[in-house]
């Protein structure tokens, strides 16, 4: 083992000490030497390598460094109460990693002491004092017990309430921007809770609304028992819809004292400086872990892009990264590095949203628990992320080259990863491409902010997002582009291949996409993705869905099945090809296209099999047979029942010669393509299957998802 480590590797244990070299993993006979205790420290004995303090615009020179080496953590916690900061001194061929066999954890917690066993409402229940609390140094939203993420109580306990009225919306209405800052609600438990709460305990309670792709959340200003009028500290981002129409936004409560009923569930009570928890059967004092976050990142590499100063070359292996808290963007104080171009104007054109309720759509204006800005060539992989209040990672302004891979990023309040550079209209220094996002298992995302992304690729170039498991999340699985309509955008030559993306949406929101494409992107690529069970709450859950102004898409070698809407849903778009899928299992229609511009062509469909279950196959406007292009496909449905198609949603449906005698599919062939085993999703093609003619090649689904780390590359 021994090989592994050089001459100029250092060494870090939670039973370390930062007065020492760092050069031995394990002290000495006489306790006089061995390993730091921090990251920290590790990082400024590099830095006093190079000749450089702490001065983050010091130039980065070589001296004392003649070759890359490692700075290798023992297992157990390392607890951080504020983020460990690298800058452009640090760059440097350095890799920190676990040491081998261990786990080491950069903890973001604090552990829970002093508890006392008590009752509450008939219940075993244990509470704690905590002074830090009382005395405001301390307020946290998250709760961490034997590793795992704990819910505060909510009303109702399952499902959702519908908001009853909405002062100001009196009629038809959809998305609009127009703020609203007051709901009736509907009489029952959480209204008679809003009535008995006193004015401090009201302000505790959490409005929580999910509308159309957005969720947003306010704590509870004031509430007229009289009228169940509820007015919010912060105005809603849109008006409070639920659908198109006059249907309202439906909502729960988070953080209902009074609601505090079953094992696991945890509130803290502000004004008293108490901690209760209702412990899980099995769970005893002696053989419990809880601990509660006392930071919100806790790994920061922070260039200055206008500058063209780097972090270059450090990475990231192995480790754990446990354990922060949330805040909403833009309030309550929150205490996170920001990126260095949040100037108000600079922040105004990337969508933040200040004071409002919501977040940007797909939670875009969270940071990252881990942050990048202005670093180039660097890693997190083989790492751990879990149990955190925001987005794992956000790769930022002025990046290049980022690879995360092999990670496992899970119980999120937020996503995955988010990678946003500049605009186009932005400065160039600020452009950010050139990385990979592969291998990595993203789930149990959008705790909090439910409109979260598993990975969201907003501005960026020459990006890979490959070979990953992304499941268990409330809006969309990969979202890639950044501008609505025809407007050139930075998004090109991004690659999006061999995902798994399933239970997507699970019922809670709308409008979203296994994989959801927005903007002009030449030269992108989906192919070879399993995308399966994405699920809406009143409209739009479809496995690949390009979005407004998509263009100079390539879709192919994809299989896609089972929602409770389309499976594959442009709704406008120019010259994009799909080509060579397996579409199944459209609860409303396979295939559907919404609004088509006359002077372009939309689609090119080719070579897809087409298997349906009873519904329609394609849905389309009267203007598409103008403007796409469908043709060799197989149609089929699992019974063998006649195919339908809808030219448009307001006229009789069709049958396949009508189909074609409106321009399409002239030459697609209706037979069974003979797969394995449709009914159970089993779509392997038997070699005499009719799809061979038509031009369709095997789809190879061996590989999706993670890789062994040996067959990555």
């Amino acid at each position: 083992m021994e090989t592994l480590f050089s001459k100029q590797d250092l060494f870090i244990s939670p039973s370390g000490d930062d007065a020492w070299s760092g050069r031995l993993a394990e002290p000495n006979a006489d306790g006089t030497d061995g390993p730091l205790a921090t990251l920290a420290r590790a990082r400024n004995l590099i830095r006093a390598r190079k000749g450089l303090g702490a001065d983050p615009h010091q130039q980065p020179v070589a001296g004392g460094l003649s070759q890359p080496f490692s700075v290798w953590l023992r297992g157990g916690r390392y607890p951080l109460a504020e983020p460990v900061l690298f800058g452009p001194q640090d760059s440097a061929p350095v890799t920190y990693r676990a040491y081998p066999g261990e786990t080491p954890i950069l903890d973001g917690t604090l552990a829970i002491s002093g508890w006392q066993e008590t009752t509450h409402k008939g219940q075993r229940a244990w509470v704690a004092d905590l002074p830090d609390v009382r005395a405001g140094k301390w307020n946290f939203r998250e709760l961490y017990v034997n590793g795992e993420r704990r819910a505060r109580p909510r009303l109702p306990k399952t499902g959702l309430d519908r908001m009853e009225r909405v002062p100001g919306i009196d009629g038809p209405t959809g998305w609009s921007m127009q703020s609203y800052d007051q709901f009736v609600a509907p009489a029952g438990p959480g209204a008679d809770v809003l009535a008995a709460q006193s004015p401090v305990a009201l302000g505790e309670i959490e409005v929580v609304f999910v509308h159309f792709w957005i969720e947003e959340r306010s704590p509870i200003a004031a509430y007229d028992a009289a009228t169940r009028l509820a007015t919010m500290a912060r105005p809603s981002a849109a008006a409070p819809v639920g659908s198109f129409g006059t249907q309202l936004a439906d909502y729960y409560l988070d953080n209902v004292g009074d609601a505090l009923s079953e094992p696991g569930e945890w509130y803290l009570d502000r004004a008293s400086a108490r901690l209760t928890y209702l412990p899980l059967p099995g769970e005893t004092l002696e053989n419990t872990d809880v601990r509660a976050p006392r930071t919100l990142q806790l790994l920061v590499l922070q260039g200055q892009p206008d500058e063209q100063r780097y972090v270059d070359y450090l990475r990231f292996e192995g480790l754990t990264f446990f354990g922060t808290d949330w805040r909403h963007p833009e309030a309550d104080g929150a205490e996170y590095v920001p990126l260095s171009g949040d100037d108000a104007d600079y922040a105004s054109r990337r969508h933040r949203r200040g004071k409002r309720a919501a977040c940007a759509q797909a939670a875009a204006d969270l940071p990252g628990v881990i942050q990048l800005e202005a670093a180039r060539h660097c890693a997190i992989e083989d790492c751990t992320i879990e149990n955190i209040g925001w987005y794992g990672l956000l790769i930022g302004d002025g990046c290049w080259g980022i690879r995360v891979v092999g990670n496992t990023i899970r119980n999120m309040g937020a996503g995955g990863v988010r990678i946003n550079g500049a605009a186009y209209n932005d400065p160039p220094l600020r452009r950010t491409g050139n990385h990979r996002i592969s291998d990595n298992v993203i789930h149990a995302g959008g705790r909090v902010f439910h409109s979260a992304v598993g990975v969201l690729a907003m501005h960026t170039c020459r990006t890979e997002i490959s070979h990953n498991h992304i499941y268990d999340l409330f809006y969309s699985g990969v979202s890639c582009g950044w501008n609505w309509g025809y407007a050139p955008t930075n998004n090109y030559d991004n690659w999006i291949v061999k995902n798994h993306i399933h239970d997507i949406g699970q019922g809670l929101l709308s409008d979203m996409g296994g994989i959801y494409m927005l903007g002009v992107q030449p030269g992108c690529v989906l192919r070879g993705n399993l995308i399966h069970d994405i699920n809406k709450a009143h409209y739009g859950a479809w496995c690949i869905y390009p979005d407004e102004g998509s263009a100079h898409l390539i879709i192919e070698d994809n299989v896609c099945y089972r929602t409770n809407d389309n499976v594959f849903h442009q709704h406008y778009g120019r010259e994009n090809t799909v080509r060579n899928n397996i579409f199944a299992y459209g609860a409303e229609a396979l295939i559907r296209l919404t609004r088509i511009d006359a002077w372009h062509r939309a689609l090119n469909f080719y070579h897809n099999v087409l298997i349906t279950d009873g519904e329609p196959v394609f849905n389309l406007p009267s203007i598409a047979a103008r403007n796409v292009a469908s043709d060799l496909n197989v149609l089929w449905d699992v019974r063998d029942r006649p195919l339908r198609f809808a030219e448009r949603e307001e006229t009789p449906q069709l049958d396949l010669a009508a189909w074609q005698a409106q321009g399409y599919d002239a030459h697609s062939l209706h037979a069974d393509p003979r797969c394995a085993d449709p009914l159970n999703a089993d779509f392997a093609l038997a070699p005499d299957s009719p799809a061979y003619a038509q031009g369709f090649h095997a789809i190879d689904l061996s590989d999706v998802g993670p890789r062994e780390k040996g067959k990555r590359e």
